[in-house]
C-alpha cells in the first residue's frame, strides 16, 4: 500500500514538474515572438522613415532643377593683360547672367561683364607722365551651359560663350592714346569665355553662385588668357 501511494505522489510531482516546465517554455516563446515582432515593426518603421526622407530629396531636386529660367548677378575679380608687353593688372567685375533651361541639364546662355581697373604702363613710356591709368573691358557673349551635378543642395554646371569683348584703354591716359603708353588699341574684338559654375541651393529657387572663370579676349591681333572669378545670387522662376 506505500509503494502505491509513493508511486502516485512521484507521478502527480512529475505531472506537475512538467506543467510547470511547459509553461516556462511557453512564456519563453511567446516572448522571443514578442521581441522578434517588435524588431520587424521597428525595421519597418525605419524603412518607412528613409523612404519619405528620400521622396522628400527627391521632390525638392525636381522642383529646384525644374525651373525654366535663372538669373544671375553679382561680381568679382579678373586679371587682366592690358598690353603686350605690360604686366597684368588686378581688376574688379560685375557681371550677369541669364540662363533658359531646354531640359533640367542644358541651357541656352546670355552674358554680359563689365571690368576695372588700372593698368601698369610700360616703362620706357612713363616719360608721358602717366602712371597706372584706368581702364575698363566689357563683355558681351552668348552661349550654352550643362549642368552635370545636382543634389538637394549643390549644382555644378560647366559653360562655354562666345561674343565680344569692348576695350576702353584711353579714357585714362590724359589725352593720350592707349597705345602711346603701351596698352591696347581702343575698340572692339572676339571674345571667348569658358566657366565652371557652383550653386548651394538655399531654397530650390534662390541659390548662392561662386564660378571661376577664363576669359579669352584678342586685342593687338593677339590672344589674352585672362583668368578670374564671380560670386553672387541666383534666382529661378518659370516652369518647363
Amino acid at each position: 500500500m506505500c509503494d502505491v501511494r509513493r508511486t502516485a505522489v512521484r507521478v502527480v510531482l512529475m505531472g506537475l514538474a512538467a506543467g510547470v516546465l511547459a509553461g516556462a517554455m511557453n512564456r519563453a516563446t511567446a516572448q522571443s515572438a514578442s521581441v522578434t515582432l517588435k524588431r520587424k515593426q521597428e525595421a519597418h518603421a525605419r524603412r518607412e522613415t528613409n523612404a519619405s526622407r528620400q521622396a522628400r530629396i527627391q521632390r525638392t531636386i525636381d522642383e529646384t532643377y525644374s525651373h525654366r529660367l535663372e538669373l544671375f548677378g553679382g561680381g568679382g575679380f579678373l586679371r587682366w593683360t592690358s598690353g603686350q608687353y605690360t604686366q597684368r593688372n588686378n581688376e574688379i567685375s560685375w557681371a550677369t547672367q541669364g540662363n533658359y533651361f531646354l531640359n533640367q541639364k542644358l541651357s541656352v546662355i546670355a552674358d554680359a561683364r563689365g571690368s576695372f581697373g588700372n593698368a601698369h604702363t610700360f616703362p620706357i613710356n612713363n616719360t608721358y607722365g602717366v602712371y597706372n591709368p584706368q581702364i575698363n573691358e566689357y563683355f558681351f557673349q552668348g552661349g550654352a551651359g550643362y549642368r552635370f551635378y545636382r543634389t538637394e543642395k549643390i549644382a555644378v554646371s560647366a559653360q562655354a560663350l562666345g561674343g565680344t569683348a569692348w576695350g576702353i584703354f584711353s579714357g585714362g591716359a590724359k589725352g593720350l592714346q592707349g597705345t602711346q603708353l603701351g596698352l591696347w588699341p581702343d575698340g572692339f574684338k572676339p571674345a571667348f569665355n569658358i566657366g565652371i559654375a557652383a550653386d548651394y541651393n538655399v531654397f530650390p529657387n534662390l541659390a548662392f553662385r561662386v564660378s571661376p572663370t577664363y576669359q579669352a579676349t584678342t586685342f593687338g591681333s593677339t590672344i589674352q588668357n585672362n583668368v578670374g572669378f564671380n560670386a553672387g545670387v541666383v534666382y529661378r522662376f518659370g516652369k518647363q
